[in-house]
């Protein structure tokens, strides 16, 4: 999930911030994750590559060297591109697995990775839909309204294969939502009447160059 105010500034503003990795409290964290650094920046598939337009295959072996090895790269890649989440297929990898490093709105940080997500369906009594603008690294530049659950919770393993449940409210549940989506086969933009999505097809045909320039500088700026 693409963010409006930027990676890089967003990473130096959360160091005293409250952070929460793989769902668990911890006493402190960098501002740049470590996997940053081990991984190397891949290219961003963009909407109308068949990858992104199909369900991912499950993770089915977990522990290994290719895993964690992925997982820095899906860092690295989401950083260069001033994300706050990324899905595998959006590095042409069909694999259920995404990263994020988002901040919710009463300013907790959220960090980490999750493999074969599932999303909770939520009470109909406690489901909430709100709106808010939302973009997307594969959709470069574009940035549309989209309603999403207020709260989410999704269920899925960590890179161990041991079960991981993650919950988000505000925007953290937006990105959730969002990538959790992507393995599914489906881009926000498919959630969009057809006129708002001529409307982000447009706007990424405008910006598209100036986003990918930007994310070569990024690329400079972190030495990757």
């Amino acid at each position: 999930m693409a963010s409006r105010t930027g990676r890089s500034d967003a990473a130096t503003e959360q160091r005293d911030l409250r952070v929460r990795v793989l769902g668990a409290s911890v006493d402190s964290y960098p501002a740049v994750p470590e996997e940053v650094g081990r991984g190397s920046a891949r290219r961003i598939t963009e909407v109308g590559e068949e990858i992104l337009h199909r369900p991912c295959r499950p993770v089915t072996e977990f522990g290994t060297p290719e895993l964690a090895s992925l997982i820095d790269d899906m860092f690295t890649s989401m950083y260069v591109a001033e994300g706050v989440g990324l899905a595998a297929n959006q590095i042409d990898v069909d694999a259920a697995l995404f990263v994020y490093d988002c901040t919710d709105d009463d300013g907790v940080r959220h960090v980490g990775h999750i493999a074969n997500p599932v999303l909770e369906e939520p009470d109909p009594a406690e489901r909430r839909l709100i709106k808010g603008d939302e973009g997307c690294l594969s959709v470069p530049g574009a940035y549309m309204e989209v309603p999403r659950l207020e709260r989410a919770v999704v269920h899925g393993q960590d890179q161990t294969g041991a079960p991981l449940r993650l919950e988000g409210t505000g925007h953290f549940a937006r990105c959730l939502q969002h990538e959790t989506d992507h393995l599914r086969g489906s881009l926000y933009i498919d959630r969009l009447s057809s006129r708002g999505r001529r409307k982000a097809l447009k706007e990424m045909e405008e910006r598209r160059d100036e986003v990918l320039a930007r994310r070569v500088e990024v690329a400079q700026t972190l030495g990757r």
